[in-house]
């Protein structure tokens, strides 16, 4: 049985490839960009199962009369990927107010607001399934990528919380976990003025791993796209899905870490209950 999925940033990256194949196979995507003239190829290919949706995700209300039009349209949305997002790279210090609000706007608000308006929506057709794409980045961070860590791992937690609200409804959630793969995520990067306070740095290291290229892209994005999409249709789709051999090694490390340091402080902890319970 054929699906209809929302896809924001279908213009590119996975949410691109995401879209290639679930058009491929006769699904029926909505697909949003920021420019129009990005998703035209696509539209022309399948104008009748691909209906392109300009958006912004900065915007809160433009995001919710999106949303709304498009189960007005199609009646039922089988699954909302909130796909659209870049990276803001540099040290905390380098970064300015403006870069600062606009990558918490963009991959933590903008996706709560998106998630929040479709809701309603997928309650009253009880069920569909929300796929957030987060990365690797959700769970461990780099030097440099403080930011795009804090919205990573703030949209993470805002899942969790949400999948056990809306479990009694039928309503599924996943959140991707994709490590480094081959999209055009580095070159949509933002990257900060640099510090020379920090070139001998940690920050410093991965700021000249990135930008001469020596840091290794592992994942096949069309591989990486097809999981997400086996997992969104699965009847007990897992939380967190975490995707490539790099996601899976530094999360298991950091995972491990975290552990290690909480058994080692098991007996501090303990000692902060009251005594009188």
């Amino acid at each position: 049985m054929t699906k209809t999925w929302f896809i924001t940033g279908a213009s590119s990256g996975l949410g691109k490839e995401m879209a290639a194949q679930l058009l491929a196979r006769g699904d029926r995507v909505i697909g949003t960009s920021r420019n129009a003239a990005s998703l035209k190829s696509i539209s022309e290919q399948y104008p009748d199962r691909f209906d392109a949706c300009l958006l912004d995700l900065t915007d809160p209300g433009g995001l919710g009369q999106a949303v709304d039009a498009a189960f007005d349209r199609l009646g039922r949305i089988d699954v909302i990927v909130s796909n659209a997002g870049y990276g803001l790279f540099g040290a905390a210090e380098e970064l300015d107010a403006a870069e600062i609000d606009r990558q918490i706007a963009t991959n933590l608000t903008g996706p709560i607001h998106l998630i929040r308006a479709a809701l309603p929506h997928l309650r009253g057709q009880c069920g569909g399934c929300i796929v957030q794409v987060s990365s690797e980045g959700g769970q461990i961070a780099y030097p440099s990528f403080s930011l795009y860590h804090a919205t990573k791992w703030g949209i993470e937690g805002f899942i969790e919380s949400l999948a056990q609200e809306v479990a009694g409804f039928g309503i599924t959630c996943v959140v991707a976990q994709p490590g480094p793969t081959g999209t055009n995520f580095g070159a949509n990067l933002v990257v900060a003025e640099a510090s020379e306070a920090y070139a001998e740095t940690p920050a410093g290291a991965v700021r000249r791993a990135i930008l001469d290229g020596s840091f290794v892209l592992k994942g096949d994005a069309a591989r990486t796209a097809a999981a997400m999409i086996d997992a969104a249709e699965s009847s007990s789709p897992p939380l967190r899905l975490t995707l490539g051999s790099t996601a899976y090694e530094s999360i298991a490390d950091a995972l491990k870490m975290r552990l290690a340091a909480l058994e080692a402080q098991r007996e501090v902890a303990l000692k902060a209950d009251r005594t009188d319970l």
